[in-house]
């Protein structure tokens, strides 16, 4: 009940935000998504012996996402100049014998929470953007939901019980076909709109297209869940917070979309060409 009231909570506000909401506003509460599970990274890497500095990465988390609204050509410098800047705060803050582990949890945090999130707002400025984006959301929501009630119903052969004991086969490919059916639910109520002259969403091309699609982002967000207990697991963690009831923490929420984010971004360039 907890997990439903609370995404009853977050899904409306997210999908508000991305049809309301100027450009700013979605990438400040990309921006925040991402500075939240940065920050219960950094948690759960201090449970190694790592002790990374937590204001000096979620500043660079934050500037990130300003630099690339300001100057979203210079992103791959943007990146670079981050990740050398926690590099060299690492090296003379931490002590001498945790350089090493320091720089690399806050680096990797900078990327693996910052960079991921900024997919958002990257995908929001493409063609067709809003579109896009919800498309992303509707396929990872629903192939959780899918994976987390038919696993629990039908599961029987485990997916990969050192990582996750609780995820079976039959929980993924429920996911998938959660997914199929929501990107070909979204691909008719945009082709229903349109024909009633309502171009609020819009998935041009055929059908095929956008299935193929919610198959690339179902395996992404499901390798990115099975990332995210791979890190807990290998520090004895269970969750990385308990920001949301019912969900554990916002790392925990926004698993399956680190990734998934990030390849239908590369996956929209790719066929630009």
């Amino acid at each position: 009940m907890k997990r439903i009231l609370t995404a009853i909570i977050l899904v409306p506000l997210a999908v508000l935000t991305l049809f309301l909401g100027p450009y700013w506003m979605v990438t400040l509460f990309a921006a925040v998504v991402a500075m939240l599970a940065g920050w219960e990274f950094l948690h759960i890497a201090s449970a190694s012996a790592a002790r990374p500095p937590q204001i000096a990465t979620l500043v660079a988390i934050a500037l990130l996402f300003m630099m690339n609204y300001f100057w979203p050509e210079i992103l791959i410098g943007s990146i670079s100049l981050l990740s050398l800047g926690l590099l060299v705060w690492c090296a003379f803050a931490s002590p001498l014998e945790r350089v090493m582990a320091d720089a690399t949890a806050s680096v990797f945090a900078l990327l693996y929470t910052g960079l991921t999130m900024l997919a958002l707002p990257l995908l929001y400025t493409s063609e067709d953007g809003k579109s896009i984006v919800l498309f992303l959301l509707c396929c990872v929501w629903t192939g959780d939901i899918a994976a987390l009630y038919v696993g629990r119903t039908f599961g029987r052969h485990r997916l990969a019980p050192h990582i996750s004991p609780n995820k079976t086969w039959e929980g993924a490919v429920g996911s998938l076909v959660g997914s199929l059916a929501a990107a070909a639910l979204l691909y008719g109520l945009a082709a229903l709109l349109n024909g009633r002259d309502i171009n609020m969403l819009l998935y041009p091309g055929p059908l095929l297209r956008w299935l193929s699609l919610s198959l690339l982002v179902n395996v992404a967000a499901q390798v990115g869940d099975l990332v995210e207990s791979a890190l807990k697991r290998s520090v004895g963690v269970k969750d990385s917070g308990t920001l949301l009831p019912g969900h554990g923490g916002m790392l925990d929420r926004v698993d399956a979309l680190l990734l998934a984010a990030p390849v239908l971004w590369y996956a929209q360039v790719i066929q630009r060409f």
